[in-house]
């Protein structure tokens, strides 16, 4: 396991992952399975990528390994080479949900079984996607922000991109959640297509224009470095006693974002299980392999498993809001930001 520890963490520095095997970490023999990382450049996805050669070990699969790098062309070839070396499944998190499709209808035709990790395609079937529940992360992120203003005041939605079902369900909820708790907060929407230079430039043009901001819902973890230099060059980052403060949301519970709710730089965030992720898909992959039928309902690992669409089925893995108190909101209860169950306070 460490053989291919030390191979994943060499490769992320390099910025590529392409064709890095697991060597002597899986059972000899074990089936060889293509796992495809969507990027490298987020916290996030690093820890995922970390965690993907520990679960390989535990599972005895083979890996065979590729980063696509945001990039669906990119994840084409790459699932062509895995097929060339004889893959027996494919674990992939695919971007662009549309554009994948004529892949999944290959790898389908030569009936190589897919796990598509934190997205769902278009259309298409896989044997199980493995996400938290999209939409909740757009629910809680509004009742935390909407319940903080008091049900006033402006907001700004730093999006993901729309091509992807996670940017599209987040928005969507998002915003249906608070013309209906909270019509009288404004939210500013803003396409970043998850890149962080475009994120810190919209938000700066939307403080410009309206420095009376007082809250910030960024999709995911890319924008947060962005956002939080932004506050403190406008005096904004300040501790959440003090008016001028700006309250920040934001989806993923890396380490820094817990880090930074610890000392009031931020307010919460949306804990998405990067451990679990790598854990589920692997499994799920393996039980393909061996024939296992997946069925819809409550699992041992307090997810619920739905039935998407006829022939897909999605685990719903459990994704809580953190906070420094541990209150809640409205519905929506959060996990106070030191509760040791949480992948980011993990120190493996």
């Amino acid at each position: 396991m460490k053989i291919r520890y030390l191979c994943a963490v060499a490769l992320v520095a390099a910025g590529v992952l392409a064709g890095c095997s697991s060597g002597g970490t899986t059972a000899s023999g074990g089936a060889v399975v293509g796992v495809d990382y969507p990027r490298s450049d987020t916290d996030f996805w690093n820890a995922y990528i970390k965690y993907v050669p520990q679960f390989a070990g535990r599972f005895g699969l083979d890996l065979k390994t590729t980063n696509s790098q945001n990039d669906v062309a990119t994840l084409t070839a790459n699932v062509q080479t895995m097929i060339s070396q004889g893959v027996k499944g494919v674990v992939m998190a695919p971007q662009d949900t549309a554009a994948i499709i004529p892949t999944l209808q290959q790898l389908a035709g030569k009936k190589i079984p897919v796990v598509s990790v934190d997205t769902r395609p278009d259309q298409g079937n896989v044997y199980m996607v493995v996400r938290a529940d999209n939409r909740a992360y757009g629910e809680k992120a509004c009742r935390f922000l909407g319940t903080k203003l008091g049900g006033r005041g402006k907001v700004v939605m730093l999006q993901g991109d729309l091509a992807s079902i996670n940017g599209r369900d987040r928005t969507e909820a998002f915003d249906d959640c608070m013309k209906q708790n909270f019509p009288a907060v404004t939210v500013f929407g803003e396409a970043t297509n998850w890149d962080a230079g475009t994120a810190a430039q919209k938000l700066q043009t939307r403080l410009t224009a309206n420095p009376d901001i007082k809250g910030v819902y960024m999709q995911s973890s890319f924008a947060l470095s962005g956002t939080l230099q932004l506050l403190k060059q406008r005096g904004l980052l300040v501790p959440p006693s003090d008016p001028k403060h700006v309250f920040v949301v934001s989806n993923d519970g890396i380490p820094e974002e817990l880090e930074k709710i610890r000392a009031g730089e931020m307010d919460a965030t949306v804990s998405q299980p990067a451990d679990l992720f790598a854990q589920y898909a692997l499994q799920y992959v393996k039980d393909a392999i061996d024939g296992k039928k997946p069925v819809p309902g409550r699992t041992d690992h307090d997810s619920t498993i739905v039935a998407v669409r006829d022939g897909l089925m999605e685990d719903q893995l459990a994704a809580p809001l953190v906070t420094a108190d541990g209150a809640v909101f409205g519905p929506v209860a959060s996990v106070k930001v030191d509760d040791k169950s949480l992948w980011g306070n993990s120190k493996s």
